[in-house]
Formats: structure tokens, C-alpha cells, sequence
């Protein structure tokens, strides 16, 4: 019919131009965040624009959610602020009739946010951390200085001296080093080369050719051991390469059937925001009505309230299952059907539109007419 495609038509151009706004306002607040602390040092220059399409892919999925839900709103909004709803609803179309084109909308939305979910973002949470840490490993060899100590790393109190540095091979020459171990001796290297490597998930200070003291300060029993390679630790915890590492990097098969409760969270979430996008679009045709006699615009007030509901309630009940709280189904069907409910619900109050919103309530609650 002639309404659905204009009102098809009219919500596309509105989501393009809702989508476009909202993630201009998100990435140039991510731009300023990442710029910032560039210049403070904390995170590599030639590294702002990959992190920031990182991020940015990461919270597609979500404004996608969300532009849907308000375009139906904004549009609808217009309908009945401009009385072209009324016009419709007195040529005998109901407003459950909105329901068809507002999901040929909302369900292309949902597909997408359900592939971006359920593949996309696994792999490019993957890449981005696999980045991080090689940004990690070109930080460290950036705050190499000779002829200056430096702290290496957050343990055992490791102080290093380096006489000459090599930036483009990585290699250091004529290297001396302090650390000190549980037990409170002190141990003192000296190489002639070392350099920082990472292997089997460790990030490693790789020495050549010298010699390791170790003894308690003030007594003569330090001991001297000559070696030709020798293997520091610098950290042990790994981040990045590996899936496993981290749930979010887990292909979705993977998680189906997972016993871990932080595997099951993660499936809630992957899967519940696809849900969300159509339940949303469903709930802001009721949400949408306007009276245009009273000039009031508290529906955009309930839209941001039931939007602001779902997203928390869905992030608390993704907790609960992460710690084990709740089961994942007790935490994955109640929030959908309560939100669902109350489309419905909603939806059949405002084809009551001539009773007090008290009385169409009531009605609605037990199924008759007011």
C-alpha cells in the first residue's frame, strides 16, 4: 500500500540521518578522549585512528539498536503531531496495521546487529587486542633510553642501564640489571646484548653473554654464574592472541552449550540485542502517540525511560549470569517478555484513544473494551 512505502521510505531517511548524528557525537568524543591521551603519552600517535575504528565497530551493534527505535518514535512523533495519524485511523487502518511496515524496518536491523554480533565482532575484539599488545611492545621499545636507568615492569623492584640502543633492530648493547626476589636477595646482570621478545604468550627480556650476581647486600655470599642466554619474565598474563583469552574474542559456536558462566553471559548479551532491536521498534509505535490539542511530549520522556530500563536490565541479568547467579535462560527470557508484554499492552491502549489513559489501562489489563 501507498502508506507503507512513504512510511518505509521516510523512516530510512530519517535512520540514515539519526545514525550519522549519533555517530559523529560518539567518535569525535572518542577522537578528543584518544587525542588526549596521545599527548600525555599513553597511547601511540600513528595509533588513534585504528583504535578509534575499533571502538567504533564495537558500537555499531548498539547504535544500530538504537537508531531504529528512534526513527519509529520520531516518525510516528510527526504522524500525530501533524494529524496524519488521525487521517489514516478515521479511513479505517488501525494502529496494530503499523505493526508490518515497522518490522520490514526493524528486522533488516536486527539481521545485521545479529551478524555483527554473532561473527563480526568476536574477530575484530581479536584484532584489536592483538594491536594492543603489539602497541605494548612498541612502547616498550620506545621508553628505552641509553644512558638513562629505567623501571622494567610492576615487579621485584627491576631497574635497567642500557649504553647504547639500536631502534630499528631492537638490539641493546652493554646492558645492566637490578632486581631483587621474594626472598630479599639481590640480583645484579650484566650482558652484552639483550633485547624484548615475545614468546608463548610471555613478553620476555632476552640477554646474551654475561654474568648474573646474587646475594644478600652486606654479606659474602653472593655467587657468580656466567651464561650465554639468559630469559627474563616480564609479564606472564596473556591478553591477547589467544580466543580463550577472553570471552568477548570467542567464536559464538563455541559458547553454545558452554558450561562457564561467563561463556553464557556472553551468548545472552550476543543474542539479546538482535531481540531488542525489534521488540523496541514494536514498543515505540504506542510509545509514539502525541496529542496534538495538548502540545505535551511526555511519550519522548517514557521512550527514553523503557529504552533506559532495557539496556540496564539487560546489562544487570548479563552480570547475574556471569557470576553465577542465575541460569542463562533465568536471565535471557524475562526482561524480552516483560518489554514485550508491554508493547502490547501499550499497543492496546492506544486503540483506545478517547478513554482516560487510566480506564484504557484497565481494559487493556483484562482483555475487554473500555
Amino acid at each position: 500500500m501507498i502508506y507503507r512505502q512513504n512510511f518505509i521510505k521516510e523512516l530510512t531517511y530519517t535512520a540514515a540521518g539519526i545514525f550519522a548524528v549519533i555517530l559523529a557525537v560518539l567518535v569525535s568524543t572518542q577522537a578528543v578522549n584518544l587525542l588526549g591521551r596521545a599527548a600525555d603519552g599513553r597511547v601511540a600517535a600513528d595509533a588513534v585512528a585504528a583504535l578509534i575504528g575499533f571502538w567504533t565497530l564495537g558500537m555499531t551493534p548498539l547504535l544500530l539498536v538504537l537508531t531504529a527505535y528512534i526513527s519509529v518514535l520520531t516518525v510516528l512523533t510527526r504522524f500525530w503531531r501533524d494529524s496524519e495519524m488521525a487521517v489514516w485511523l478515521s479511513c479505517g487502518l488501525s494502529l496494530r496495521q503499523w505493526l508490518r511496515p515497522v518490522l520490514a524496518f526493524a528486522l533488516p536491523f536486527a539481521a545485521l546487529v545479529a551478524a555483527m554480533q554473532l561473527a563480526v565482532l568476536p574477530w575484530a575484539e581479536l584484532r584489536s587486542r592483538e594491536f594492543a599488545e603489539l602497541l605494548k611492545q612498541k612502547q616498550e621499545l620506545s621508553l628505552v633510553e641509553a644512558g638513562e636507568f629505567r623501571t622494567l615492569g610492576k615487579r621485584n623492584g627491576r631497574v635497567y642501564f642500557v649504553e647504547t640502543f639500536d631502534t630499528e633492530s631492537g638490539v641493546m648493547k652493554n646492558l645492566f640489571l637490578r632486581e631483587q626476589d621474594e626472598k630479599g636477595r639481590e640480583n645484579v646482570v650484566f650482558a652484552k646484548e639483550g633485547r624484548f621478545a615475545l614468546t608463548d604468550h610471555r613478553r620476555t627480556l632476552e640477554l646474551t653473554q654475561g654474568y648474573r650476581y646474587s646475594g644478600i647486600p652486606g654479606e659474602a655470599d653472593y655467587n657468580r654464574v656466567g651464561f650465554e642466554h639468559l630469559s627474563l619474565v616480564i609479564s606472564t598474563t596473556p591478553k591477547i592472541v589467544n580466543p580463550i583469552d577472553h570471552r568477548r574474542t570467542i567464536p559464538t559456536a563455541r559458547l553454545i552449550g558452554s558450561d562457564n558462566p561467563q561463556y553464557r553471559a556472553e551468548l545472552m548479551w550476543r543474542i539479546s540485542l538482535p531481540l531488542a532491536a525489534v521488540i523496541l521498534a514494536i514498543l515505540a509505535v504506542p510509545l509514539s502517540y502525541f496529542n496534538p490539542r495538548t502540545g505535551h511530549t511526555y511519550n519522548i520522556l517514557f521512550a527514553i525511560g523503557f529504552f533506559l530500563v532495557y539496556q540496564n536490565g539487560l546489562t544487570l541479568l548479563r552480570n547475574a549470569v556471569e557470576n553465577g547467579k542465575i541460569g542463562f535462560w533465568a536471565g535471557f527470557l524475562p526482561l524480552h517478555i516483560l518489554m514485550f508484554a508491554a508493547a502490547l499492552i501499550l499497543l492496546r491502549v492506544r486503540t483506545m484513544p478517547a478513554q482516560p489513559f487510566g480506564n484504557a489501562l484497565k481494559a487493556a489489563l483484562k482483555g475487554g473494551k473500555a
